[in-house]
């Protein structure tokens, strides 16, 4: 039996006012997923922006960045 299946089987079981509920929070569900922006990639964030980091520019930053660690002083 498929998951589709199984939903039915059981919606019909319930009474009429159950499975307007179950309709109201299926079309509920169906609108917030209908709402949500596409997801964008890191790189995607930073398109439009006009940053074009290379990849010696970013292991400069990361040694910049962890120079200092583990300080000493703790």
């Amino acid at each position: 039996m498929s998951l589709e299946q199984a939903i039915l089987t059981e919606l019909l079981a319930l009474p009429p006012e159950k499975q307007r509920e179950i309709y109201e929070h299926a079309k509920r569900l169906r609108g917030e997923t209908a709402k949500r922006p596409p997801f964008k990639s890191i790189e995607g964030l930073w398109d439009d922006l006009g940053i074009s980091l290379s990849a010696e520019e970013i292991e400069e930053n990361q040694r910049e960045m962890w120079k200092n660690f583990p300080r000493e002083d703790i």
